[in-house]
């Protein structure tokens, strides 16, 4: 999808209230299905897990603003695990050798 498409519905779906962007979201599961089973990104497992609390809180009539801050929380939550996943992968990695230029090639700075 180009940057002016993807800005373009962002913009349109921003407006619209909470209970009709999840029928802009059932709308997309059945095209989905459709036109692209099998196609789409797999999500991490915490996103799944929140796609799967938020399908059974809708399931269950939830009020969709409740839903919405329930969701809310669990991308906070996802956000900081992101974060902390980056900073240990940062301070595994192997510091640069002696002699190696940061771009990865051997030998003695000019």
């Amino acid at each position: 999808m180009n940057e002016i498409m993807r800005d373009r519905i962002w913009r349109k779906l921003e407006v619209l209230p909470e209970a009709q962007l999840y029928q802009i979201m059932d709308y997309i599961d059945f095209l989905e299905a459709r036109y692209a089973a099998g196609k789409a990104r797999r999500p991490d497992g915490l996103q799944r897990f929140a796609e799967r609390l938020e399908d059974g809180m809708r399931a269950r009539s939830v009020a969709p603003r409740v839903i919405s801050g329930t969701i809310g929380l669990m991308g906070t939550a996802q956000k900081m695990i992101r974060t902390v996943t980056e900073t240990g992968r940062d301070l595994l990695s192997p510091p640069p050798r002696e002699g190696t230029r940061t771009d990865g090639s051997e030998g003695t700075e000019q």
